[in-house]
């Protein structure tokens, strides 16, 4: 008989959605969605189901924030062998630990916090993140920059496990041919002849989008600065484009089926990400995303990828300092003065990202399942 799960998470997007599928080949297991308003997530995305017994979670909401999902007391958590459950939902998190506790069911915590935000209400929840770190059964980390600051917070190590943070490498991956890319650039109005430096995500500030507008407006030639994304920082970037003479293209939302595309006419992907009082990038997916199109990488010392060692410094990618806008522009020049190096990066950052699959995903899970039941019947 399979191993009964409770998974219970904010929504299933296109980049967790392989992974729940591969979970559910191994275990009995069902998945309970609170959310989809989140702001990191753009509306007219989709958001998804898959191959795997999940359903959302109808609530009601006291402010833009706090969700209430009446629903989550219904939960099957009393025939269950173990639950899991994710860092987000202010309501959900503390309502599926107490009843793991309550019916004796061993608890995982899955987290990319690596730096807890430094809000007032962050400071105030703070003492009962730590609770539950300190009481879940096993914790299941993005990366070893996740499981460095859990031991740093004096977390047992023994129960936390490591699972690499994936997205569907065949949505990125697509072939594109020269004749495709030639086209796209005629259509963006971008000269064959430009090199571009592409950022995926969201306009806002602690994705570090100035610091890169500093760095492009020291180069020369200047290249072109390609994004994609929305957010509330937009209008203040384009200005900031205008007054430091960088030719920047604002494209807005791009269906995540077609960012493959825009991925291989990039010279460079950057992500210039800093720290904020309520953000630490928690990984970057999109750093994978580049890289199954053989882009270079460049991002900060304040990305989870970087931290986490997807991005290793002068082989797959270079890492700077956050907020330093002249040594980013170093590293964005030494690539784009180098076709021989930003090639071999490419390449490098290819070959690494066939390895992360679902399958590599779910062994952080099976080792946390499998801990949390070996000490439950010792235990016992």
């Amino acid at each position: 008989m399979k191993i009964k799960i409770v998974f219970v998470t904010n929504m299933c997007t296109h980049y967790t959605r392989p992974l729940f599928e591969e979970l559910a080949r191994s275990y009995d297991i069902e998945f309970y969605f609170t959310g989809g308003h989140e702001t990191y997530w753009h509306k007219q995305n989709e958001l998804k189901l898959g191959d795997f017994k999940g359903r959302y979670l109808p609530g009601f909401f006291l402010n833009s924030k706090f969700k209430i999902t009446p629903s989550l007391f219904c939960l099957p958590i009393r025939t269950s062998d173990v639950i899991i459950k994710t860092i987000d939902d202010r309501f959900a998190l503390p309502l599926v630990f107490i009843m793991a506790k309550i019916f004796r069911k061993p608890f995982i915590f899955w987290t990319g916090l690596w730096e807890h935000p430094q809000t007032l209400v962050h400071k105030f929840t703070y003492g009962l993140t730590k609770f539950i770190y300190e009481h879940a059964d096993a914790i299941v980390a993005y990366g070893e920059h996740i499981r460095r600051y859990l031991v740093d917070l004096g977390i047992e190590e023994r129960k936390i496990f490591c699972a690499r943070h994936i997205t569907d490498n065949s949505v990125y991956n697509q072939p594109v041919s020269e004749q495709q890319k030639k086209e796209l650039k005629q259509r963006l109005e971008i000269s064959q002849e430009e090199k571009i430096i592409l950022y995926v995500g969201r306009l806002e500030e602690g994705k570090g989008l100035n610091y890169l507008i500093d760095a492009a407006s020291t180069l020369t030639p200047s290249p072109r600065l390609l994004f994609i994304g929305t957010g509330s920082k937009e209008e203040f970037l384009r200005h900031l484009c205008t007054v430091k003479e960088v030719r920047g293209s604002f494209m807005g939302h791009v269906p995540n089926e077609q960012l493959y595309l825009y991925y291989s006419i990039a010279d460079i992907f950057v992500l210039p990400s800093v720290t904020t009082r309520d953000f630490k990038e928690p990984w970057g997916l999109v750093i994978n995303e580049a890289m199954n199109q053989s882009c270079p990488v460049v991002t900060t010392n304040a990305v989870g990828a970087a931290a986490g060692g997807l991005v290793e410094d002068g082989k797959t990618g270079f890492i700077v300092p956050e907020k330093d806008s002249s040594q980013l522009a170093g590293a964005i020049k030494r690539l784009l003065t180098d076709d021989d190096l930003r090639a071999k990066m490419g390449m490098r950052g290819h070959l690494k990202i066939k390895d992360w699959t679902p399958q590599q995903a779910s062994l952080g899970f099976q080792q946390a399942i499998n801990f949390c039941l070996s000490s439950n019947r010792t235990k016992e």
